[in-house]
This record gives structure tokens, sequence and C-alpha cells, in this order.
């Protein structure tokens, strides 16, 4: 470290330590040993930026807060839906993402791990997230999601 007085390079030594903001930051006081003064550096972790890649090539940076909004969209209405289910869902997805170390992630990818989550959440909320992500043009469309969910759901054994 260089020290901020005298202009010597590693000729200090950690007097203290203490974390920040939960952990994420750590914050040291420190001595040169040239000079003999006192500083204080703090460090944090620095993060991967992940960007989405847009249908049209454009390129921002990825923000959980959309993801929870579009299900938001799909779940107005729905009873017992709860908002931690779609934080739980989006940090999921966010986390998944990040874990990968790649810089970006396509904007498809992202909409179809929403409708997978969604798929467990509730089915009605999942149809309508899909039918304005996979922009169906005709009723058709929608009633082949419908049916493929209703086969979904006759496979699996009924409690009782």
């Amino acid at each position: 470290m260089k020290c901020p007085f005298c202009g010597g390079q590693n000729l200090d030594h950690v007097l203290e330590t203490r974390t920040l903001n939960d952990g994420a930051s750590i914050k040291r006081r420190r001595e040169c040993e040239g000079c003999s003064r006192r500083f204080t550096t703090i460090e944090d972790i620095e993060e991967l930026q992940l960007f989405v890649v847009k249908t049209d090539n454009r390129r921002e940076p990825f923000d959980r807060s959309k993801i929870i909004h579009g299900m938001q969209l799909s779940c107005t209405g729905r009873k017992n839906i709860s908002s931690s289910a779609l934080d739980e869902a989006a940090q999921d997805i966010e986390r998944t993402l990040y874990n990968r170390l790649e810089k970006e992630v396509n904007s498809r990818e992202i909409g179809e791990m929403v409708m997978e989550r969604l798929k467990s959440i509730d089915a009605v909320a999942y149809v309508r997230f899909a039918s304005v992500y996979q922009q169906f043009e005709d009723a058709e469309q929608f009633k082949a999601i419908v049916n493929l969910l209703g086969k979904r759901s006759a496979r699996k054994p009924s409690a009782g």
C-alpha cells in the first residue's frame, strides 16, 4: 500500500481491521513505517458486472428488479402468491446467472428462467407471462400452452 503522506510503498503495517456493510467491506487502520503517520483504507469486493443482451443486440446492466416487476405483472389479481416467493425466484435466477461467471446473458434465456419459476408458483401467472414473453400471435398458441400445462398436471399424482 502506498503511503498518502510520504509516498513510501509497502512500508506499512495494519493496526486495526473492522468489517463494514455486513462484511462486504473491510476498513483497515494502517501506520507507515517510513514516516510513522497513520491512514485508513477501505477494501470492497469487486463484483462481476453482468450485462443483458436484448433481442435487438442492445446491452444493458442486469437488474433483478425488472424480473420481479415482470413476475408481479403476471401475478396481478392472483391470490396466495407472496411477494417473498417472487423475490426468492428472482434471487435464484440472479444467483444462477452470476455463478456462471459470464459477462453477458441473453434476455431470452432470462425469460425462459422466469417462465420455469412461475410454472411452479402459479399456472395462470405462467401462462400470462408466456403469452407476453413469447408474443403469442393467436388463440391457438395460447391454447397450446394451456393444453401443455393440463397434460403435466394430469400426470402428477393427486394427494389423498
